[in-house]
């Protein structure tokens, strides 16, 4: 996304779906749903539902509200309809309630039952989510599903028990009532527990029966009722995380800002007094004090009974940042991937209460119902992690953007080496730009040593010569080394040497890799995995071979290299267990490990003063990919790992392994240059057309059926141009923009596809797409919504729509 500042308003504009019935878009100036009508219907109502679907609708549907759940139902409530000829009954979202109704000639469903004693999104979450359906062309109700937690829909980890309460005064019967020894003592024990027991502890409390809580029921000095509350388990599960501190760290002393970090401070507080949306680009380098900013800026909006949401790449790996949030007497609820459903609902109901100030989280933590959002910080914001690649499509660190301008609260944008789409936008002034250009305590950069493998003697194996020999030096020292290659297993190509056959996944077109701790030949795609291959399946000969390189035996290299020396392998496959990660740090701090390698995971948010040397073992994986990002990937990637060399005392030095060593992304990196980087890598997207200078949409094809997924490629190119050609005639003929365009002549739409895609057949499914792309967003927008207006793919197929895609293949 370039800019959300160019978002221009839509008006809703109806059509007729085949079955006759009136759609139109929730997302425009207002919401015109649709009634679905039928057999088994109802005369209009006084009290009118609009319900949305987990489905890829573009509309509402009106439902009417039967007299008994008057008052039930509610905005943001789930409420259980019957949907569709058969009326079978569907759950999904009300987000508005009306009194005026269809025709009276139309008949109206009625609301079943409401699903949820109170809103589970209020009314800032539905504005954000509206948004989302309308930016990223999908359903309103998609867009809902995915914001709340299955276990806040389900109500994972709670039970329903029968509570009795003491009515307030003025509903209390006058004069009291007479009552027996025994009623009596049940009645205060009920007013001295703060007004409300559960029945079963009352009883049990009281040493009373059920029959004497019912007479004082009938008396009116007790109310019954039923209400659902934690569990016992899932309440000891979640209390830590709103709890300070950390258990096991160890408090900080107050840190000194220094000049730089005063300077940036003084802008930030300065804005969270004023209060109001403004957009914060940090770029600080590598151990440039970030999180101290971050830090001093939350205890600001904490004090004034406010909540901050912090968004990070990874949980996981950034127990250190999470700690110090905490050190600061925080209450702290963290949201990661381990939660259970229980627990993450758990978590969701004491956000919404109020009682946690700081929700720490990955992309999904963006929707935590925090209702009184002062601040929202999205920490490593170019991370390519905060984009979801499943339906709803979106950028966690854009939404987090809209959020923050819906909320009226400042959002800080935080990178060593930002996105240039955030880096274009504080360029032209969208976003205020915030630089920490030195180290705190005045350390210096690491050293960067390239190492040219076109020259360097190969004495076999993927570690020079020039790097072992550094690594030696540093262990010797009492240092710590990091190592980073982004390819995980033991062999990333098997292949046989008769007749060159490659072992390949048998439901995509990926070569297979050896995991040698399995003993499996296993696709990193879709997860099939066979047995390692005795003879060749094609030829039959016993001439495979085992060739490329992954985390696994470059771990098996260093254990032969480095006898003296624990080296430990950080992975996902190393690191699928609940507090594997967090283990794996604790021993790399405590310096029981002395050499950690893996893949890109270990290039982020990691503060070890005892790291002197870095290396990249092969800086060109991922360089040569047909994506035009890349270049800014591994310019960040390898900036990112540098930086967690020379934290301490100590200094740090690395080496970077390269056959490509004048590519300006390494030799940029090796000099700490992300300006020059980004001002040159900007001049190339210009000349390309790509984003940020224009707006760029993916679409996908995908079915079983090759032929099926061939046809309808060619029936959405000719619906594209189509489109495209009817906007911009109304555009012409109008005199005027269509609604939300920008105002002149029409821009270049330009349409690349249908083309096979990179991966043409992945997990079975084979694959075509389109790369449609304007300088205009609002236009390229309009031509997609007309497309899905038009154009229906059969059933053996399936088509999605991806805005600001991160994923070419």
């Amino acid at each position: 996304m370039a800019s959300l500042f160019e978002q221009p308003r839509r008006k809703a504009r109806e059509r007729t779906s085949r079955d006759g019935n009136v759609h139109s878009s929730p997302l425009g100036s207002g919401i015109h749903p649709s009634i679905p009508g039928g057999e088994g219907g109802i005369a209009p109502l006084q009290l009118y539902a609009d319900v949305v679907f987990d489905r890829p609708l573009d509309q509402a549907w009106t439902y009417g509200v039967p007299e008994h759940l008057v008052g039930l139902v509610g905005v943001g409530k789930r409420v259980a309809v019957p949907l569709g000829k058969g009326s079978r009954e569907t759950s999904g979202f009300c987000v508005g309630l009306r009194e005026t109704g269809p025709p009276a000639s139309i008949q109206v469903k009625p609301v079943l039952r409401v699903l949820d004693d109170e809103a589970l999104v209020d009314e800032h979450l539905l504005q954000l989510t509206r948004w989302m359906a309308e930016y990223y062309l999908c359903g309103w109700g998609q867009v809902l599903h995915a914001v709340v937690p299955a276990g806040v829909r389900e109500q994972a980890g709670t039970r329903e028990v029968a509570v009795v309460e003491v009515p307030p005064a003025a509903e209390q019967p006058e004069p009291f009532p007479a009552l027996t020894a025994q009623q009596r003592a049940v009645w205060e024990l009920v007013r001295d527990s703060g007004g409300a027991m559960e029945l079963r502890d009352l009883l049990r409390q009281g040493r009373c029966s059920a029959a004497v809580v019912q007479g004082l029921v009938k008396k009116g000095l007790l109310r019954r009722y039923r209400r659902r509350v934690e569990r016992a388990e899932v309440q000891e599960a979640v209390a830590e995380a709103a709890e300070p501190p950390l258990l096991g760290s160890r408090e900080e002393p107050r840190i000194v800002l220094n000049g730089d970090q005063q300077r940036v401070w003084g802008q930030l507080e300065a804005a969270l007094q004023v209060g109001g949306f403004q957009p914060f680009l940090l770029h600080g380098v590598t151990g440039s004090g970030k999180t101290e900013i971050y830090l001093r800026a939350m205890e600001a909006v904490v004090r004034q009974g406010r909540q901050v949401i912090v968004l990070v790449p990874e949980i996981a790996l950034t127990p250190q940042t999470i700690a110090r949030f905490r050190q600061r007497g925080n209450r702290v609820a963290v949201l990661h991937s381990h939660l259970t459903d229980a627990e993450r609902g758990a978590h969701w109901r004491r956000i919404a209460a109020g009682e946690v100030e700081v929700v720490v989280g990955a992309r999904s933590a963006i929707f935590a119902p925090a209702r009184k959002l002062g601040l929202i910080v999205i920490d490593e914001e170019h991370e390519h992690t905060f984009k979801q690649e499943a339906t709803p499509r979106y950028h966690a660190r854009d939404v987090a953007v809209m959020r923050a301008r819906l909320a009226g609260v400042p959002v800080v944008l935080g990178s060593a080496t930002p996105s240039l789409e955030s880096w274009w936008n504080a360029a032209r002034g969208h976003y205020t730009l915030l630089s920490l250009p030195k180290r705190v305590e005045a350390r210096p950069l690491p050293q960067v040593r390239i190492i040219d493998l076109r020259h360097e003697p190969n004495k076999g194996g993927a570690i020079s010569m020039t790097l072992a020999a550094a690594m030696e030096r540093a262990l010797r020292q009492g240092g710590q080394v990091l190592l980073l290659l982004n390819r995980r297993g033991y062999s990333t190509y098997v292949h046989c040497s008769s007749c060159g056959h490659v072992a390949q996944c048998s439901h995509c077109d990926i070569a297979l890799t050896f995991h040698r701790c399995r003993n499996a030949l296993l696709c990193h795609y879709c997860g099939w995995e066979t047995a390692p291959y005795q003879r060749c399946p094609a030829c039959g000969q016993a001439s495979i071979r085992y060739q490329g390189l992954g985390t696994e035996k470059l771990q098996a290299e260093i254990a032969e290299k480095f006898p003296g020396y624990v080296c430990v392998r950080m992975d996902s496959d190393t690191t699928s267990r609940r507090g594997s990660h967090e283990g794996i740090l604790e021993a790399f701090r405590t310096g029981k490990i002395q050499i950690l390698l893996g893949t890109q995971m270990i290039a982020k948010g990691l503060d070890f003063p005892n790291v002197t040397l870095v290396g990249v073992i092969n800086a060109d994986v991922g360089l040569h990919v047909p994506d035009f990002r890349s270049a800014e990937r591994t310019f960040q990637l390898l900036a990112q790992v540098a930086g967690r060399a020379g934290r301490g005392d100590k200094g740090g030095v690395v080496y970077i392994q390269t056959f490509t060593p004048d590519h300006p992304c390494i030799a940029l990196a090796a000099r700490h240059d992300y300006v020059t980087f980004a001002g040159q890598e900007l001049a190339q997207r210009r000349q390309h057309r790509y984003p940020p200078f224009e707006h760029l949409a993916r679409l996908i094809i995908r079915s079983e059926e090759e032929a099926a997924a061939a046809q309808f490629a060619q029936t959405l190119a000719g619906a594209l141009q189509r489109a495209a050609a009817v906007v911009d005639r109304q555009s012409r003929e109008g005199g005027t923009a269509p609604p939300g365009e920008l105002p002149g002549p029409p821009p270049p739409l330009r349409i690349l596809g249908p083309a096979e895609c990179p991966i043409y057949r992945l997990n079975n499914y084979y694959r075509f797409h389109f790369q449609v792309q304007s300088p205009d967003r609002g236009r390229l927008q309009n031509v997609l919504r007309r497309v899905l207006g038009t154009v229906r793919p059969p059933a053996a197929v399936e088509f999605q729509i991806d805005m600001d895609p991160y994923s070419m293949l």
